[in-house]
């Protein structure tokens, strides 16, 4: 969610901000006797107050900079958030061994109350202070603070420099534990025009905005700048949980985006933000995305000799998509594109997903598919903002083509995946497709694909106490490239079926036989003869058994009292589970089971269990359906209390009473 924010380089602003930082260092009596945050009674920390502020100014040798001073106050109840929010890490750019951007001024205090109740204070030792390098480009700046304890606070402040000022800081209002209060402000002198955007579910407390007089100065020249202050109190701990997309899709936020610069020199405009009609040029002249797309000439000698004599274009779209899959592997970089390109990847055998996704588009055009390459943001990459288009937003691109009148979304990066099923990866929101020659659009990325699995049990018990029978599961859809991952991690498909014998409790695997591994438009099918030791003997009166041996539910993903983000788990889902149980002549079924349905509202989903047959031969049977990709904070209820009854369900068992 982000929502537009009135701001900026306007004349009509409020009178004044009174946006200040607060004093450094001091000992907080009353932040030291507290037991507990009477708001969040559960917290085991919180941030007492914090406050960060961000200019852009200019060096005595006329550089440009931006400048980001943070400043926050942590009381900790108990020791559970020591590690998280005890230790800070601060990421620093950097190239060829020479720093762009630089950490100063780096200062830390812990206060707490020894054994005789007086207040003692520990400092930050700078030498304490790590640089750790991370990769080419990025050192880390990380610290601990000292003589952490139960109920102490702590202080934290440092200066960030950054030669990126176009890239405007953000600031994170909601983090891990919550928040009294936060206030971030921004200086921003006139030759610079940001859009400025709030994002996740919490409202501000605090929007004002004023003018400083000849803030800026360049030379003999000077600009006014516009003082921007934005505070939210009461914030609450962002929980994240299960099925959800990329945390800063809903951490509640503030982002800007460059709209207009003015040139310090020649006082020429240049204009940052723009119209879908502007990205679409700047991606159709770039060299790495438009450039690539019209080497159909490239792909046409290598396509040509392998669809020749085929006419069903579905035929020619998938030898096409296996030659494409089959010749570039992977490098498992998620970028749209490189300046390599596709020749260079075709001559390594490598690429990244932009080099393959490409290559593809291409070759299907070349070989008389009508194909575009459509642009995406990644589920950990986060949503596209598309109040303000940016290139920068996408991080991926895969191929839509067109086989008579049904589209087809394809990823030729991953092995295992059938043509026209995209890696849940991809499936995120939207994406704009973009072709050579008519503009572009947005699409749905949900997709027809669904999991679907069915398990087929079939169980005799014997005089010996064994159960003997077959166990069969069918993954089918998504579901199946899922089973085909599992299977291709083991070294061979033995390996894989000891992992299935161990996971089953009290079970032997007598023999095996798994189905279509290759055969990647059919579904996966896994027979397995068992043997199950559940019972010492049949001495019993009475012996319990559980129909759930796979796949059981024990816990609720769903835990939160509410919840401000959707669930997202890419596509609808299907599981049936059906199992037969013959008994010998002395036991019988003492408690068959009563049908159970429960449907969430407006077909959202549902769970239904059925019974069939006598005491001694029967058929026991539930099915669990989830119609939708995506379910909205308001349905959340009705699902978390589906997946209590299923788990309450899933623990009833059998009873075969002896005659």
């Amino acid at each position: 969610m982000q929502k537009p924010l009135l701001f900026l380089i306007v004349l009509f602003i409020s009178a004044t901000a009174f946006a200040q930082d607060f004093s450094y260092g001091e000992p907080d009596v009353a932040a030291l006797d507290m037991k507990k945050y009477d708001k969040d009674t559960a917290a085991h920390a919180v941030v007492l107050r914090e406050h960060g502020t961000s200019r852009i100014n200019i060096t005595n040798d006329y550089h440009v900079r931006l400048v980001f001073e943070y400043h926050s106050k942590i009381k900790f109840f108990d020791n559970k958030e020591f590690e998280r929010e005890g230790t800070f890490v601060i990421p620093v750019y950097n190239s060829d061994g020479m720093a762009y951007e630089e950490v100063e001024d780096v200062k830390g205090v812990t206060f707490y109350k020894d054994e005789n109740g007086v207040i003692q204070k520990a400092e930050l030792d700078p030498q304490k202070i790590i640089m750790e390098k991370r990769d080419k480009h990025y050192t880390l700046v990380k610290f601990t603070m000292p003589a952490l304890r139960s109920g102490c606070t702590i202080e934290v402040s440092y200066r960030f420099i950054t030669p990126y000022f176009r890239t405007f800081h953000p600031w994170h209002f909601q983090g891990y534990i919550p928040k009294v209060y936060s206030e971030y402000e921004a200086h921003i002198p006139a030759l610079w025009s940001f859009n400025a955007s709030l994002r996740g579910s919490l409202k501000l407390t605090k929007n004002t905005a004023s003018i400083e007089s000849k803030c800026f100065t360049f030379g003999a020249g000077s600009a006014d700048c516009s003082d921007l202050v934005y505070g939210m109190s009461d914030i609450p701990a962002f929980k994240p949980e299960d099925y959800m997309t990329a945390e800063k899709n809903y951490k509640s936020a503030v982002y800007f985006e460059l709209e207009e610069e003015t040139d310090l020199q020649t006082g020429a405009k240049t204009k940052y933000a723009k119209e879908w009609k502007d990205i679409d040029y700047d991606l159709k002249t770039e060299r790495w995305f438009g450039g690539q797309l019209k080497r159909s000439g490239l792909m046409k000698d290598r396509i040509a000799p392998i669809i020749a004599g085929k006419t069903d274009q579905m035929e020619k779209a998938e030898i096409i998509y296996n030659y494409i899959r089959s010749t570039i592997k992977w490098n498992e970089d998620e970028d749209f594109g490189s300046e390599d390109g596709i020749r260079q990847a075709l001559v390594n055998h490598t690429g990244n997903a932009g080099d393959i996704n490409l290559a593809l588009v291409t070759a299907l055009n070349a070989g008389g598919i009508p194909t575009e390459a459509v642009l995406l943001s990644t589920r950990e990459h986060g949503n596209i903002n598309k109040l303000y288009p940016a290139i920068g937003d996408f991080n991926y691109v895969v191929a839509r083509a067109t086989i008579g009148d049904k589209s087809y979304l394809v990823d030729a990066t991953e092995p295992l995946l059938p043509f026209g099923m995209l890696p849940m990866r991809c499936l995120n929101d939207q994406g704009r497709v973009f072709s050579l020659n008519k503009p572009s659009f947005w699409i749905d990325l949900s997709t027809n694909q669904r999991e679907n699995i069915t398990y087929a049990l079939d169980l005799t018990l014997q005089d010996d106490g064994k159960m003997k029978g077959t166990i069969t599961r069918f993954s089918i859809g998504y579901s199946g490239y899922l089973r085909r991952k599992e299977i291709k991690k083991f070294n061979s498909v033995n390996e894989y079926v000891e992992s299935i014998a161990e996971k089953l409790r009290k079970t032997k695997v007598v023999k095996s036989d798994i189905i279509n591994i290759d055969s990647l438009d059919k579904p996966v099918g896994e027979t397995y003869e068992v043997e199950m030791n559940i019972f010492d003997n049949l001495k019993h009166d009475h012996l319990s058994f559980s129909p759930f041996l796979l796949n059981q539910l024990t816990t609720n993903p769903f835990k939160l009292a509410e919840r401000d983000f959707p669930v997202d788990w890419g596509m609808p889902s299907d599981e049936r589970y059906i199992i037969n149980v013959h008994l010998p002549q002395h036991y019988v079924l003492e408690n068959p089971p009563q049908a159970m349905a429960i449907a969430m509202p407006n077909k959202g989903g549902n769970f239904f269990t059925a019974f069939d047959g006598d005491s001694q031969n029967f058929s026991f049977s539930y099915d669990t359906r989830f119609n939708k990709s995506v379910y909205s904070p308001e349905e959340y209820p009705y699902l978390k209390e589906l997946y209590n009854k299923i788990i309450l369900a899933q623990k009833n068992e059998f009873v075969f009473k002896k005659k």
